[in-house]
Parts: C-alpha cells; sequence; structure tokens
C-alpha cells in the first residue's frame, strides 16, 4: 500500500451570509462542504467531481488551508494542518501548491512570467541564482527560457496555465491541489496539458487532487475517483470501477453525460436525465441530499442519511439502494 501524502478526515466548511430585511440583519449559514473524508496515496491522483457548486474546490482549498476548515482533520505528510501556527504552516507552504482554474485571472498582468514563476523563491527566501531556476522550470513545462521576460497578455490560454504549472513546482512540492486546470482551455489544448501533468508526476513522484467537472478528463488521469454532491462525497472508488460499475444514481447521471467518441454509440445511448434543480446549500434537503432529483428516492431517503460504505460494490457508496442501482439504471454506457 502507498502511504498516504494527504489524509482528510470529516472535513466541514460553513460560511455566514447575511441578508437585510428593513432593520433586521438575517445571518444565515452556508454548508459549503460536510464531513468530507479522502486519502491521497503519495504519487497518486485522487479525482474530485461534480456539478459547479458541489464544493469541489474549498476542498481543496481547506486542505491547502487557503480557508479555514470550520471542523474536520487535515493531515500532510502526518503533520496536522488544521490550528497549525502559520509560521509553521509557512514552512509547508513549500511542499503543497495549487495550480488555479483561469490561468488569465492567476497571473499578475503587470509582472513579467519571470517575475511571477521567481516570486514563490523570494517569498520562501530560496538560495541560488533564481534566473536560472526559471529558466529551467520554464523548459520542463514545454515553454522557452526568453519567453521569462515576456508579460502574460502575449501568452495563449495554454500557455499562461503552463506557467502556472511552472510556478506551482517552483518551490519542489510534493502534492498539488490541480483546480480545474484544463476547464478554461480549448478542446485541442486539453490533452497537452493534461500530459503535461501526468509526464511531470511521472519525473518528479508528484500527488494530484485533480478537482474537475469533465469526467472523460478525470478518467485518463485519475487513480481514483471521489464523487462530490452538494458538499458530500456520495462515492469514491477506482477509477476504472467507478467507472465501469458505479453503484449511486448520481455518478450515473454524471456517467450518461459524457460525450462518446463512436458516433453509434453516442446516438444509441440514452441520458439520464435528473429533474430539479440543485438544492440550496443553506437549506440542503433532509437524509440523503440527493432524493429531491433521485429517480429511486424512496421514504427512507427523506428520513435518514445514507452512510458512505461498501454495500458490496467493491468501493463505499453513499445510497441506500446501491444494490438496485446498477439493476435499475443499467449499466454504465461510458465505460
Amino acid at each position: 500500500m502507498t502511504a498516504p501524502v494527504v489524509e482528510v478526515a470529516n472535513l466541514t466548511k460553513e460560511f455566514t451570509v447575511k441578508s437585510s430585511h428593513g432593520l433586521r440583519v438575517i445571518r444565515r449559514t452556508v454548508h459549503a462542504v460536510s464531513d468530507v473524508s479522502l486519502t491521497v496515496p503519495s504519487g497518486k491522483t485522487v479525482g474530485l467531481v461534480g456539478e459547479s457548486g458541489s464544493g469541489k474546490t474549498t476542498v481543496g482549498r481547506c486542505i491547502l488551508r487557503l480557508i479555514e476548515p470550520t471542523a474536520g482533520s487535515v493531515k500532510f505528510q502526518g503533520t496536522e494542518l488544521v490550528g497549525l501556527p502559520a509560521k509553521d504552516l509557512r514552512k509547508l507552504r513549500r511542499s503543497m501548491q495549487i495550480v488555479f482554474q483561469d490561468p488569465y485571472a492567476s497571473l499578475d498582468p503587470k509582472m513579467t512570467i519571470g517575475a511571477s514563476i521567481a516570486e514563490p523563491l523570494q517569498i520562501q527566501k530560496v538560495e541560488g541564482n533564481h534566473q536560472d531556476r526559471v529558466a529551467e522550470l520554464l523548459e520542463l513545462v514545454g515553454l522557452a527560457p526568453d519567453h521569462a521576460r515576456r508579460f502574460p497578455h502575449e501568452f495563449s490560454g495554454g500557455q499562461r496555465q503552463r506557467v502556472g504549472v511552472a510556478r506551482a513546482l517552483a518551490l519542489n512540492p510534493s502534492f498539488i491541489v490541480l483546480d480545474e486546470p484544463v476547464s478554461a482551455l480549448d478542446v485541442s489544448i486539453q490533452a497537452g496539458v493534461v500530459n503535461l501533468l501526468q509526464d511531470l508526476q511521472e519525473q518528479l513522484g508528484l500527488s494530484y487532487l485533480f478537482i474537475a467537472h469533465d469526467l472523460s478528463v478525470v478518467r485518463h488521469i485519475s487513480d481514483s475517483v471521489a464523487v462530490m454532491y452538494l458538499g458530500k462525497v456520495v462515492e469514491v472508488g477506482p477509477a476504472e470501477e467507478l467507472y465501469s460499475a458505479s453503484a449511486h444514481p448520481y455518478t450515473r447521471a454524471l456517467l450518461s453525460a459524457v460525450p462518446q467518441a463512436d458516433p453509434i454509440v453516442e446516438r444509441e445511448r440514452q441520458r439520464i436525465m435528473l429533474q430539479g434543480e440543485v438544492p440550496s446549500p443553506i437549506n440542503p434537503p433532509s437524509g440523503c441530499r440527493f432524493r429531491t432529483r433521485c429517480p429511486m428516492a424512496q421514504e427512507i431517503c427523506s428520513v435518514e442519511e445514507p452512510a458512505l460504505i461498501d454495500r458490496g460494490q467493491g468501493h463505499p457508496v453513499a445510497c441506500h439502494f446501491a444494490e438496485a442501482v446498477a439493476v435499475t439504471l443499467g449499466s454504465n454506457v461510458s465505460a
């Protein structure tokens, strides 16, 4: 078994929002992440998928403590990060980094590419020639060393994201949160960035938390996958097993939406259409949070929240009727 580089247990994040009604100020709680547990093994990639607003990015930022968790535990290489003093946390920043979703917004337009990549080295007071390190990093991500003198507006979206990857690698981290790193890029560019990430993982022994909503990309890069819905993990397991034998109605619906390359298969497959909208995280449904859109919901679903356990499928599933899902909804069309 590969030792985990990141261990997350019962992670919860709540935000307080205020609204005014006349002279009254009403405070309400947004349940962004609720009781999430997952592990990222060393040298492996864990995919975190779900619809927009499911809490994926919040989980990633809580792990890095870019935002403070409300409750739960986050251990990085055995060190508990929740409650860790800022001085000690700063030292660990070298080993855990993030690549942001938007390559346009994540770079300062007033700074050259070289300055952006060298900034972590300056903040962490790394000794040595920073210009040489920047040139090395640019070559590592497939760019030319002389690109260091250029500004962000002189690059394409794919090139900017490669710069973001280079900046994340500047301090030789062992763990990187990839927050939808290809969702803002053209389809023709996505494959190049994903292949780059895989090559870097093999060369440098990196561990990834790959956050995305494109399940075809997640399948290509991930060793295991966790599926989130409205702040909770509803299914988790090895990537190929989850794609070929998923047992949660929500996972099945997501997989049915993945386009197929074969036009004959694409014409004949049946989409699983979910009814209604995603409920508000301010007032999530009782019991199973997916029950308001689930084609298999029954009375027990509104009363009892299903535990995330293995019900005979070989991997944990948060559904009272996981055993019946495959029979009722059929086999995975994307397998």
